[in-house]
């Protein structure tokens, strides 16, 4: 298999970090949905509007979709194999069921109703009687939870396919507690470029049959080409070390390529106000091929900042690894703290951006302290 790979080690705290600060921006990018952003969320405070402070969230929120979930994706495929090596398959399943699992059916049944009903006082129904009458109806609102629920899935489909192929690893065959990279060549320019205009293709694809905002199962298919595109090149990233070996060159080609992609989409979204038929024909195609060409350069630049021979590695401050340690916390919990801090500020009279800025960096502070109190409780700390 070639030399052993540090990148497969279980514990990667610059990584790790970068998963807790990706985890406040999923705070902030609903915040910017409660102040006008488009996307689905449980409380909107603000419609949609032309008006520039409205429309920079807009931008916030859709440049952030390009890349912040794929990020995710990428990160729990990175560290996969080696802890499928590590504990072997029947430890590993059940580690995932418990570690993914209960937080969904946990948030499904309880966190998810109560969060609905929350939003619902701001019409006027009382939080209790919303509440009860979701239970009554076993109401299961997985909300940001469908990772966990697109988690379990992928991971289930990689074991088969990996079973099918006899490439599930066995514990007996490697050290203890690392991944054993085969150090295959890191790809080409060429190969990287096919790879997202065949994602972006796939996802228009998709959304032909499934557009953006429709869900299925709770799942927003039209965005799974990029997710699992990158979730099955963070497990290859595992075993090949790719980490470890991230091109310079290439990287910043592909954060250039970004920046000049970024203003492509609210140009096209400017002229289709005027001209709605370009909207309509030219817009869809666009905004699939958009993401990952913006995606790749903002992943590499970040992996290359955060990853095992970043320049941000070694030792953390403590609330850094404080808030790497309770990541998963904050984003199971988000959802009530968010919409009940949103409620408290409705009657404040403020500028949308300004509400989104406070609203948001107290709900993170918030979801920070709360996380660090739960992971105290006998169990929790267990599972997430």
């Amino acid at each position: 298999m070639g030399q052993t790979s540090r990148s497969a080690h279980p514990h990667q705290p610059g990584l790790d970090l970068l998963r807790g600060l990706c985890t406040l921006l999923v705070v902030l990018h609903h915040a910017a949905i409660t102040y006008g952003a488009i996307g689905g969320w449980y409380y909107r405070e603000v419609a949609t509007s032309p008006r520039l402070d409205v429309q920079l969230l807009v931008f916030f929120c859709t440049v952030n979709q390009a890349w912040f979930m794929g990020l995710f994706f990428l990160l729990a495929g990175y560290f996969t194999p080696p802890a499928l090596a590590r504990k072997g398959v029947a430890d590993f399943v059940r580690g995932r069921l418990l570690r993914l699992g209960v937080p969904l059916l946990v948030y499904g049944t309880l966190i998810g109703p109560a969060t609905i009903a929350l939003a619902a006082t701001a019409r006027g129904k009382p939080w209790a009687d919303s509440f009860l009458t979701l239970l009554q109806h076993n109401t299961f609102e997985n909300g940001p939870l469908w990772f966990a629920q697109a988690l379990l899935l992928m991971t289930g489909a990689t074991l088969v396919w990996w079973w099918a192929r006899g490439r599930i690893p066995k514990p007996a065959a490697v050290q203890p507690a690392l991944w054993q990279a085969d150090h295959r060549p890191w790809p080409r320019r060429r190969t990287l470029l096919m790879a997202a205009l065949a994602t972006g293709a796939a996802a228009w694809l998709l959304r032909q049959a499934w557009p953006v905002g429709r869900n299925v199962w709770g799942l927003q298919l039209g965005y799974f080409a990029s997710y699992g595109v990158l979730f099955g090149v963070g497990c290859r990233a595992a075993r090949s070390g790719w980490l470890e070996r991230l091109p310079g060159a290439e990287v910043r080609f592909w954060w250039h390529l970004s920046l000049c992609c970024l203003p492509v989409l609210p140009v096209l979204y400017g002229l289709g106000a005027r001209w709605p038929e370009l909207r309509s024909a030219i817009l869809p195609v666009a905004y699939a091929f958009w993401e990952p060409l913006v995606a790749w350069g903002i992943l590499l630049r970040l992996l290359q900042a955060f990853g095992p021979e970043g320049r941000i590695s070694g030792t953390f401050r403590p609330w850094q690894t404080a808030l790497s340690r309770r990541a998963f916390a904050i984003y199971v919990i988000h959802p009530p703290v968010l919409v009940a801090v949103a409620l408290a500020g409705s009657g404040v009279s403020a500028a949308p951006l300004l509400k989104w800025a406070v609203t948001g960096s107290l709900s993170c502070l918030l979801c920070f302290v709360l996380a660090g109190w739960l992971l105290r409780v006998r169990g929790v700390a267990g599972v997430l």
